[in-house]
């Protein structure tokens, strides 16, 4: 389905019950909507009504031309307003990757939109911070993010041979085609790339500890987010918490351990739904 929100359109993929509690996922970069594709059929077998969506800079009706639009806050903003769209007052919360940042914003500065938060990789910003200040492992698994913020330099470094460097993010565990594929379309890099272009110092003022049940699930095996942030996550929740560490899984957890995935979610959802 397509939902017009804030000026913009976005493709948003829903399935399961109608009248089944309702769960909003995030996707991260260099993903769509898709990465959901195995987890969301257990959860629906559980009752549940999901609605993936495609966020700002990744559906094509939603890709704004100013760096500063893609702010976390202009993301979480978008979150809210897709759910004004489909009528749902609150919802479970899942987010992955930049996803994950989001969700985590949402639950932060919209805490009255949010049953459940579940977030997968990233953990709250305050830790992420933390880690990177204190941590020399931690700010070498994001040295990537330097390459990233380049504009024009970035796109060409990632779209030469094909698309080979974003290729080489997920090989040989997860197929990589149907991530890369829309992203060799002429414009649609950029405007993923912009999320990493508009993070700022600002985007951590005002965020106390989340007041929301929450759960993260992290893997042993994530080239991106190192054991200081994972660790970290626990000082920053303030409601019941669940740490859910993957041993042997990579980055892209709904890909990689989608079942494992979807037991987590399931555990946090179903107390509360």
């Amino acid at each position: 389905m397509k939902i017009t929100a804030r000026s913009l359109t976005f493709d948003v993929v829903a399935g399961g019950p109608a009248d089944g509690p309702p769960v909003l996922l995030l996707h991260g970069f260099p993903q769509h909507s898709g990465e959901w594709a195995a987890v969301t059929p257990l959860l629906h077998a559980a009752g549940l009504r999901t609605y993936a969506l495609d966020q700002r800079g990744t559906s094509p009706g939603a890709r704004p031309p100013e760096v500063a639009d893609y702010r976390i806050a202009e993301c979480a903003l978008d979150a809210v307003a897709v759910l004004d769209a489909l009528n749902i007052p609150s919802v479970h919360l899942v987010g992955h990757d930049w996803g994950a940042v989001c969700a985590w914003h949402v639950a932060l500065r919209h805490v009255k939109r949010v049953r459940t938060l579940t977030a997968v990789s990233v953990p709250h910003p305050h830790a992420s911070a933390f880690a990177f200040a204190n941590d020399p492992d931690q700010r070498e698994r994001s040295a990537y993010i330097k390459l990233f913020r380049q504009a024009g330099k970035a796109e060409q470094v990632l779209l030469e041979d094909g698309g080979r460097r974003l290729r080489a993010l997920f090989e040989p565990l997860v197929d990589p085609d149907p991530y890369v594929r829309p992203l060799l379309e002429p414009g649609a890099l950029t405007p993923a790339l912009n999320w990493y272009r508009a993070i700022s110092s600002l985007d951590l003022v005002g965020l106390g500890p989340a007041t929301v049940p929450t759960t993260y699930v992290w893997s042993d095996g994530d080239p991106a987010i190192g054991p200081t942030a994972a660790r970290a996550c626990a000082e920053h929740v303030a409601a019941d918490y669940r740490f859910v560490p993957l041993a042997g899984v990579g980055h892209w957890i709904a890909d990689e351990a989608p079942a494992a995935l979807a037991d987590a979610i399931l555990a946090r959802v179903a107390p509360q739904a």
